[in-house]
Order: C-alpha cells, then structure tokens, then sequence
C-alpha cells in the first residue's frame, strides 16, 4: 500500500507536459515494434478494428449529439458508418507495408515505411467520425496516433479512440498504439504537435494554422464556404433537392456543404418556389436583417451557438419563429463582400441565395466568395451534361481542389458516395490555394513514407542507318533504280556543288533518270560551309517543281545543305533556333523533331571519304545574316538511301583526300571511346580505322590510280559515319567545329590538329569529371585507345607504350599526308587565335558533341588544350 502511495503521489507532481511526453515515448515504443509488421498482420488488424467501429456508430452518434449539442443523432450514423466501412472498403487491398511497387526492369522498387506518431486534432463537428477515419489510416500504414479531441466532445471522441483501440489490441496490435488526451488544453495540444512526426488536423482555420506553425510536417484542411451554381440548363428539382439533402446533412456541418447558391435570373423564381416547396423557409426584410446580427461573433467568425443546429432553433436565437419541420432558413441577399454575414462559411442550415444575370457574372460571384473564405476547398455546379463549355468555364475558374457537378455537396465532398474515384475521407486538403499541403482528400498514402530502391540500368541503345545503303565501284546506276522500280518515284531534285555540276558530275545520276524516265531539275550553288540564304534559295525551286526524291551530291557541305532544304520543304513551318535546341539525350529533347518524308525521301551520294554524313542524322546550316551556325541533329535527318560509289572519289585532290581521311579516322576514335559506344558501333570503328591507316597514305599518294585504296576508304567513311551516327561524337569535334569557324581551317584539319592532345586528355585514368551516361561505367579511354592501337597493327609491352606508339603512329600518318604540327603552321597569328580563344572555348563547351565525350572537360581544360594545339605549349 504504501509503494501504491508513493507511485500516486509521484503521479500527482508530474505535469501534464510530462505525462503527455511519458506517453508520446511509450506509444513511440508501440509504434516501433508495430513498424515490423507483415501486410497480412496489419489488414486483419484493420478489419477488426473497422468492424468495431462500425458495430457501435449509433451509441457513438448518440454520445457525441448529446455531448457537443450539435448535429443529427441519425446523420452521425452514417458519418460514423461511413468512417468505418468505407474506409475499410477503400484501403483493404492498398499494399502499406514493405515492397509496395516493383519494376525489374526499370530497377525501382518502391518500399512503404509509417511516418511514427501521428498527432491527430478532433473537431468538435465530427467528434467520433473523424476520430474513427484517423485511427483507421493509421493502423492501416502502421502509425501510432495520439489524438487531441475538442474540449466541448472529449469523451465521445476518446470513446471513438478506445473501441478502435480495443478491437486493435485483441487482434494482435501492440498495446498503446491509439490514444487520446483526456483533458485538452491549448498547451497540450501544442505539445503535441510539437512530439508527433506528423500532425492531421482537422478544425477551425486557427487550429490548422497553429499545425502549420508547429515545426513539424503538418496535413490540415482549410475552411469550407462552398459556393453553388445553378444554370439555366440545369435540372432544378435533382438541384435544390440535392442542396436541401447536403445542407441539412448533420445539420450543416461538414465542411464540404453549401453556403451559397446563385441562380440564373431566368430560373431564378421556379428555383425560389422549389425551394418554398420542399420546406425551406425564404426570410422577410426582418428576419434577414435579424439573422445578420447571430451568424458571426464579434470576431468574424461563425457563432458557434448556431453550428449544427436546427433551422428552428436557429430562428429562435436569431428572434422569430419558423415551424420545427423548417429544412433550411433562406436569405435572399446580393452583395458578395466579406461584410455580408450571408457570404461566410455558417456549418448549418442557414443558406445564402443569389440571382445572377448571366453564367459569367455567376462565376464572378463565385470565385469572390472563394476568395473571402473557401479558397481551395469546394465549388459546386448544376448543370445540364451537354454544357461542356460552361463546365470546362467553371473548372478553369473555381480555385478548388473538388468541383462537383450536380452533387450534393457535403456527400460527393467527401467521396466514395455520389462519385467512385474521389478518395473517401473526413480530412479534405486545400492546397496552397488554402495554405494546405495537400490538395486531395486525405488517405492512407499521405501516413506512409515511400522509400525508392533505384538500381542502375542502362538504357536501351539503339543502331541507326539508313534504309539502304549501296557500296562498290560502279553501283550507282544500279542503285538509282531503286527510285523507280521500288519507290516509284516520279520527280528528283538534285543538290550539289559549281564545280561538281559544270565537270559534269551529275551527268551519270541524270542519264540515268532520263533512263527510267523520271524527271529532274538541279540546284548547284551550295559553297562550303553552306548557309541558309543558300538552301532558301533552292526551296524555292523545290516547292516550284515538287520532288519526291532529293539527291544530294557531292561532300559534307552539299549533304548538308540538301538535308536543309529537305527539311525546310517538308516543314516550312518549323524555326531553327528550336531545332537546334541541344539535348544530352536525343530521346529526351525537349523539342520534338518533325517527322520527315512524307513529300520526300532523300538519297545521298557522297564524293569524298570523310564527313560520312550520307549515312548520319547532322546537318550544319550557317546565316550569313547574323553569322549563327545552327548544328541540326536528329534521327529524322537520316538520309533514305546512301549510294557510295568509288567512281565519284577517284579524282579527290590531295588537301580533301588528307582532311576527309582524318576526319574519319577521329569520327571512328572518338565514337570507339564514346560513353555511348556499344558491340554495334565498335566493330564499325575498329574497321574504319585500319582501312585508314593501311588506304589513306595510298590514296593520298596515287589516288587516281589506285581504284583498291579508294574504295577501301570510302567503305572506311561511311563505316566511320555509322558508328559516330550512333555513338555520337566527343570534345575533338567540338573543338573542331569552332576553329573551322572562327579560323577558317577545313573540318578535318580541324580535327587532325586537336586529336592527339584530346587523346593524352581523355586517356587520363582520374579526370576532374567523368561524362555522365548509366552505361559508361568509370573513365577507361585509356584501354580503349589501346584496343584501336593493337586492331591496326601497333604494339608495345603494355598499354602506356601502346598508347605512346599509337600516338606516335597517328602524328606519322598525319605528316604523311601533309597535316601540319601546329595550328600557328596555318598561318594563323597568334594575336588572331588568343583574341577568339574565350570565346571558342565556350561555343566548344557548349557544342552537341561535348556531352559524349568519357572526359566531361571544364572550360579552363579546353582553353589549355586549344592552347597546346595553336603551338604546342
């Protein structure tokens, strides 16, 4: 007896601070052993506890009308009813516990954890209800809640939390996971918030805004003053029926109910007697003006004397009688302002009526009395089904977070009765439009931390060429016959060069179109570097003559150019600065590329080994206006058919035989060492580069000649083209591409002056920064330079002399085809390079190219390598 004593009298000197720590530390140990819980473990305890419930929803209806005074015994029936059943109804089958969501082959799984101890506000309006919908969710995704009832429903609230706690217990939950502050004060319940891991509150503005302060994550609910619009199209008897049904609901007080309806003028008076007709009470002059002075307090807030009472009793306080049967008291009223007591949230049968002169100026008013109470909570419309218009009007207007459609408002707010996808709930979330965080109905999903086990994966690759692609000496004219005997086309449009057109070069192409009589017409005054006045000028031609054919002749330049003009003749439409649009993964731009050929295919007919554009999806149009180069690149631009005749590239001067024939050998170096490389491309690659070390001296020394030697670097280019096509490029090219144009140098000197300092930069085996791509897995240039090497013939006792003597072998094969050393060699003055250098080195940065590259270089890094070319520094 006396240790009994000593226990109570320790009891009594505890504050209720500590206590309400001491319990929140004990439902926490509950919580934790709760948290190890199976799926199936949970769901039985779920259902017990839902099945308890619902078992005593009417001694709770009973218990909370007699308690708060508020409210309909018969209505909290169903409240309580719908708290347990359709809860349960709704989240039997939702996985909460462990793996909830998998994709093997994405690599995500999805992993469902309880937040902890949720500390769950009651309000006075729904006191066992929503007591019984909190407990619910929160055995359902293994969450403790201590509940803080609202002083004037303290005990019908704890008896909601004790029956779910009991039923929980005896099917297994641990003990104290549920409970509930007995003695409510403002100090407990903000020790409370300030305890849980999570608060739900449910209440008045003041305590959701005291949630939200807390510090700690907080789901609360904004205030309700749903307005409603009756159009003239609308059925008015399910309307005002529907309105009288929800508004008289527990006697007004979910907070999803009406407060105001404006009808259309020309409805307006059937809609007036209908109401007169089904038992409202519409209030004279007097009686308005009487209900004014007792729907707020001083305050501005709803007089808490009138919440869930009935229309009659209401009538009393305010000084005039109505009959006891009287559904809802009525004030006729006009002004919209938040100093008319009529356009405020009531949480009882008092309702305010508006004539509106159109469905305009009833959406004005709507969204003003949204504006002064209701933002984000409920709008509501009745409507005839076929105005999609004023619905689509409606819903772009109301700032809410459900907008119903001939729905009685309390009932289709909360959900699941008079809509099927709406989640069922007691705890309606606002949104930011009501300073919420939430803007749904409240639900299981939002007491579960996701946890997202995310394993790498490799994207899918892909290997692009074009449809066909013809290769041999002298397979031109057979080639061409596809165009009529499998294509059946009818009309060509040939693009090329001066030179190519006056030496007679398209002859053999024309021949043979006269052959199959196919007719033609040809534009020859693409230049290099081509620009877009240019390819203007022959999409001027090509929409006068109409193709269905585009052959391209000729090298890069004419290639690209004609694609331009492809492009501009399928897609006038279309502007270049978003078509150039850099993307770091093609299927992900941001700007979606055209479809092309439906006027025309293209057919590309290179007559140089080097650029491989016959065979890859860039393109390089330059405005001579302002100066810009558009780099245009997608899998759209890849020609139809690719004609690779060695005919066309025996008579290759010199200085383009030397040029082409590096730049293909750094298209296969760098997409061999590409962070896109794959199997596909890599073979493509390796080729390339052996017939280029074994052909190129060859062709560069009697290339006329030497019909073997051309065709084997023809085959090298277009193989070279197919692996950069679809392995993309690197930092080389980027380079390239600004010193080709702001120093004038041809494209493959470009690159035969960068590549060996690119080579010793990317092969460094700890870069400052790797290229970022799921499949390349750490910096290995290194090894892959070396596999080249050793592929066409070069040795050593490991990889760093192999490397070395690769190096050595490319600076070899570069003099042999008469490559100067340095960039100054070109007769570029210094002050002419460092006066462009910044700029360069940020149009390179930027380059398309530069994302590919295994090296993700900085800026100051390709300064450093710029300047290392220019002299060798």
């Amino acid at each position: 007896m006396a240790k009994k004593a000593e226990v109570n009298q320790e009891l009594e000197t505890r504050t209720d601070v500590e206590l309400l720590q001491e319990k929140m530390t004990k439902m926490r140990e509950a919580q934790k052993i709760y948290a190890s819980f199976t799926q199936e473990q949970v769901d039985r305890i779920f259902f017990e506890a839902a099945m308890a419930a619902n078992k005593q929803r009417i001694p709770l209806a009973k218990m909370a009308c007699e308690e708060t005074g508020m409210g309909v015994v018969e209505d909290k029936v169903i409240k309580n009813h719908y708290a347990a059943e359709y809860m349960y109804n709704a989240y039997k089958r939702v996985k909460t516990c462990g793996v909830i969501e998998e994709d093997k082959s994405y690599g995500i799984k999805k992993i469902a954890e309880p937040v902890g101890l949720v500390g769950a506000v009651i309000p006075t309006t729904n006191p066992t209800s929503t007591a019984i919908f909190k407990s619910l969710i929160c055995l359902k995704t293994r969450n403790a809640i201590l509940i803080s009832p609202h002083p004037r429903a303290k005990k019908c609230t704890a008896e909601a939390a004790r029956i779910v706690r009991e039923a929980a217990e005896k099917a297994g939950a641990p003990a104290g996971l549920i409970d509930c502050i007995e003695s409510p004060t403002i100090e407990l319940s903000n020790e409370l918030m300030k305890g849980a891991d999570v608060i739900l509150a449910t209440g008045g503005p003041g305590m959701v805004k005291a949630a939200y302060s807390s510090g700690k994550p907080a789901i609360g609910v904004g205030p309700g003053n749903t307005p409603v619009i009756m159009d003239s199209s609308c059925d008015i008897e399910l309307a005002v029926y529907s309105v009288i049904h929800s508004k008289t609901f527990d006697n007004g007080m979910i907070c999803a109910s009406e407060q105001s309806v404006t009808v259309l003028e020309d409805i307006y008076d059937k809609v007036r007697a209908e109401f007169i007709k089904r038992g409202c009470h519409m209030l004279n002059k007097e009686e308005l003006d009487k209900m004014r002075g007792i729907i707020l307090t001083e305050a501005g807030t709803v007089n808490p004397k009138i919440v869930g009472q009935p229309a009659y009793v209401i009538a009393q306080l305010a000084g005039f009688e109505v009959p006891k049967a009287t559904k809802i008291l009525i004030g006729e009223v006009t002004s919209v302002d938040i100093s008319e007591p009529f356009a405020h949230e009531k949480l009882s049968p008092v309702l305010a009526l508006y004539k509106a002169k159109d469905f305009e100026t009833a959406l004005d008013m709507s969204e003003r009395l949204i504006e002064d109470g209701g933002y984000g909570h409920t709008s509501s419309l009745y409507i005839h089904p076929s105005q999609i218009e004023k619905m689509a009007q409606h819903a772009a207007r109301m700032k809410t977070c459900r907008i119903l459609v001939n729905t009685p408002s309390s009932q289709g707010g909360i959900g699941d009765l008079y809509n099927f996808k709406l989640a069922p709930s007691l705890t309606l979330g606002c949104g930011s439009y009501g300073g919420n965080s939430v803007s749904e109905n409240v639900n299981v999903k939002h007491l579960i931390n996701i946890k997202t086990v995310a394993e790498r994966r490799e994207n899918m690759l892909w290997f692009r060429t074009p449809q066909k692609v013809y290769f041999k000496k002298g397979c031109l004219p057979v080639a061409l016959d596809e165009l009529k005997n499998y294509y059946h086309k009818k009309k060509a449009f040939i693009v090329t060069d001066g030179f190519l057109y006056s030496n007679g070069h398209t002859k053999p192409i024309t021949d043979k179109l006269d052959e199959m009589g196919v007719t033609y017409s040809c534009f020859y005054e693409v230049a290099p570097d081509p620009t877009l006045q240019c390819a203007r000028r022959g999409v001027e031609q090509i929409r006068a003559f109409q193709p269905d054919v585009i052959i391209a002749l000729g090298g890069g330049s004419a290639m690209d150019a004609g694609k331009i003009m492809w492009l501009m003749y399928e897609h006038p439409e279309r502007r270049f600065e978003d078509l150039a649009m850099d993307f770091m993964d093609i299927r992900k731009r941001v700007y979606v590329f055209p479809k092309m050929g439906e006027k025309a295919m293209f057919v590309a007919i290179p007559t140089s080994s080097g650029t491989g554009s016959e065979v890859t999806p860039f393109a390089i149009i330059t405005d001579a206006d302002t100066g810009t180069k558009w780099p245009i690149a997608d899998y759209e631009l890849l020609p139809n058919m690719a004609i690779i005749d060695t005919d066309y590239m025996m008579t290759q001067p010199r200085g383009l035989t030397s040029a082409s024939g590096i730049d293909a050998l750094t298209h296969a170096l760098e997409a061999y060492v590409s962070i896109m490389a794959t199997d596909f491309t890599d073979g493509l690659a390796l080729k390339a580069a052996k017939n280029i070390f074994d052909y190129l001296p060859r062709c560069y020394e009697d290339g006329p000649n030497d019909p073997v030697a051309r065709e084997h670097m023809a085959n090298a280019s277009t193989m070279a083209g197919m692996a950069f096509a679809n392995a993309f490029l690197g930092v080389c090219h980027s380079m390239a591409h600004k010193l080709g144009a702001y120093h004038h140098l041809p494209h493959g000197v470009a690159n035969a002056l960068l590549i060996e300092h690119v080579m010793r930069y990317n092969a460094d085996p700890a870069p400052v920064k790797m290229g970022t791509f799921s499949q390349y897995p750490y910096p290995h240039a290194k090894e892959r330079y070396c596999e080249v090497a050793r592929f066409v013939g070069i040795t050593g006792k490991d990889d760093d002399e192999v490397f070395e003597n690769f190096i050595g072998a490319i600076a070899a094969l570069k003099e042999r085809v008469g490559i100067r050393k340095y960039i100054k060699d070109y007769d570029i003055k210094e002050e002419d390079f460092l006066v462009t250098l910044d700029e360069m080195v940020e149009n390179a940065f930027n380059d398309q190219c530069t994302g590919a590259n295994p090296r993700y270089p900085l800026m100051s890094e390709i300064k450093e390598l710029y300047l290392r070319a220019y002299d060798g520094r």
